[in-house]
């Protein structure tokens, strides 16, 4: 059976939140082999990631890539790697220990670790394979031919930011900021090295990518990802794609009702004109890449392909530092529509290419047409069950579109127990009319959790998506937008995967999500 068309129910839950007895620090490639069992107690035979892309130095928000292409190295497992030099790893026991104690992931500590380990890895397979052009040898090279469409400029990318102590690409030297490609010739041979390196780390995470994704699917568990709207100005893509995206200026939000201002994110917007011309090629080969990783991927800031809204570089602001008006583009609704549909339609062929499928992220303010216009595509949109109201009257999950996704909430709201308890009394007591919940008291309890569990896994749409704090009930989050601080993306589970599984007070939590699961035939 198509993995993409099956009904069931998924879990969401960050790779970076997974700990096993293994990983150091942060969830670990493998450890995505441990979370399908941990998936299917429950039920859940979908395993929802965020993005995994490589994140510039102290950054910690999986939406600030480096390149829109890649595996971040910090996610390798180098515990089961051939190349770590014997003895390693026991030297390094106690910052081991210490980061897999943490409650919380230490970013700098575990890439401080990691590359020690990349490091001492390539080393040793530089001496003992690619100087002897061994097949393990010929195995990378293989690798490094078939994935050049991204992984040289990212490689090259890489090593001259680490020449330049992670300066912006724009303050590099001008022939090497402006690709000269003769002085990319002399970079790329003086930095051979450095170059094999980044390439080495991506063959290994990609090798166990591989390895990983192909037991989830023997399990009978499919994976997906997560496609951010945008990449950073400082990235792989940005600079060696120039004529793809804008340089005069930075894509941002509208003023709502909630923000007169509206937000600046510094990102630089696409240059839709070039990217018509050449039939959206590069983000067709972004949802190529998408699939290669899952089943299916969701598209962040989907309106955003519709109508961008920036802000020109040299009036973002105003005297008094109030941000200014921006504009969309394109500017009229017809130009959007058409627009956006192209690109969508792009963005799926490159997708099928894989036999992926794309999911649209289209929460927050949504001009009228997009959702009519997902729908006839066959494009499913988000549905979050606290959001579907009609004047304080829940909609009926049942009612929601055949081509939908339910979930309590995103990485990016509180948890279903958080909001059941905090909400004001006329809303639970609505949602307790809706839901048929036996009780509108603000205590979150077994009777509560399988009546919310129960109305979302009763939806229309194919899929169903649980937070693994919505599966147990817990109110840790994930992300608090519009905050910044140590709280934000560094969420672990508290115990190790095979200490959950085996946790006799978790077992009846699991049983009652499984069960509610196996009642709505997903």
């Amino acid at each position: 059976m198509d993995r993409t068309t099956q009904r069931l129910a998924g879990l969401t839950i960050p790779l970076f939140s997974l700990r096993t007895d293994h990983s150091m620090g942060i969830g670990e490639i493998p450890d995505l082999a441990a979370a399908g069992p941990l998936g299917l107690r429950a039920g859940l035979r979908l395993i929802q990631l965020l993005p995994i892309g490589e994140l510039s130095g102290g950054e910690t928000s999986p939406y600030g890539a480096l390149s829109a292409f890649g595996i971040d190295p910090i996610y390798i497992a180098w515990s089961s790697e051939p190349d770590v030099p014997g003895g390693l790893l026991d030297d390094l026991r106690p910052t081991l220990d210490a980061l897999q104690a943490s409650t919380r992931v230490d970013y700098d500590g575990v890439r401080a670790l990691k590359r020690r380990l990349l490091d001492a890895a390539f080393r040793e397979f530089a001496i003992r394979h690619l100087a002897h052009d061994t097949g393990r040898a010929r195995d990378f090279h293989a690798f490094v031919r078939s994935h050049g469409e991204w992984l040289w400029d990212l490689s090259l990318f890489r090593a001259l930011k680490d020449e330049h102590d992670n300066a912006p690409w724009w303050e590099w030297q001008p022939p090497l900021r402006d690709r000269d490609a003769t002085q990319l010739e002399h970079a790329a041979a003086r930095l051979r090295d450095e170059v094999h390196r980044h390439q080495y780390a991506q063959w290994i995470a990609h090798t166990q990518w591989s390895a990983v994704r192909a037991r989830l699917h023997s399990m009978g568990v499919s994976l997906m990802g997560d496609l951010p709207f945008m990449v950073g100005r400082d990235s792989a893509d940005v600079w060696s794609k120039r004529e793809e995206f804008r340089h005069d200026a930075s894509v941002g939000a509208p003023g709502d009702q909630f923000d007169e201002e509206g937000q600046e994110w510094g990102l630089p917007p696409y240059n839709w004109p070039v990217m018509r011309t050449n039939g959206f090629r590069w983000l067709r080969a972004r949802a190529r890449y998408a699939g290669l990783l899952g089943d299916r991927f969701r598209v962040d800031h989907l309106v955003g392909f519709y109508r961008t809204y920036s802000r020109p570089l040299d009036r973002l602001r105003s005297h008094e530092g109030r941000l200014l008006p921006g504009s969309f583009d394109p500017s009229t609704e017809p130009e959007q529509l058409s627009h956006g549909e192209s690109v969508l339609r792009a963005m799926m062929e490159g997708a099928q290419e894989r036999g992926a499928r794309v999911i649209a992220e289209d929460l927050g303010m949504i001009p009228d047409f997009v959702r009519p216009s997902l729908q006839g595509m066959g494009i499913p949109g988000y549905k979050v069950l606290r959001w579907e109201q009609d004047r304080g009257q829940f909609r009926d999950p049942k009612a929601y579109p055949r081509v939908s996704v339910a979930c309590f909430g995103t990485h990016d709201t509180d948890p279903v127990a958080s909001w059941w308890q905090s909400m004001p009394d006329w809303e639970r007591q609505a949602a307790a009319r809706a839901f048929s919940v036996p009780s509108a008291d603000p205590n979150w309890n077994p009777e509560v959790h399988e009546a919310l569990l129960t109305a979302l896994l009763s939806a229309a749409g194919d899929l169903a998506l649980l937070m693994w704090q919505d599966v147990v009930g817990t109110h840790d989050r994930i992300n608090t937008p519009s905050t910044v601080g140590p709280h934000n993306w560094t969420w672990r589970m508290p115990a190790t995967i095979d200490a959950t599984l085996s946790d006799e007070t978790i077992s009846p939590v699991l049983d009652r999500v499984r069960l509610a699961v196996e009642r709505s035939g997903r």
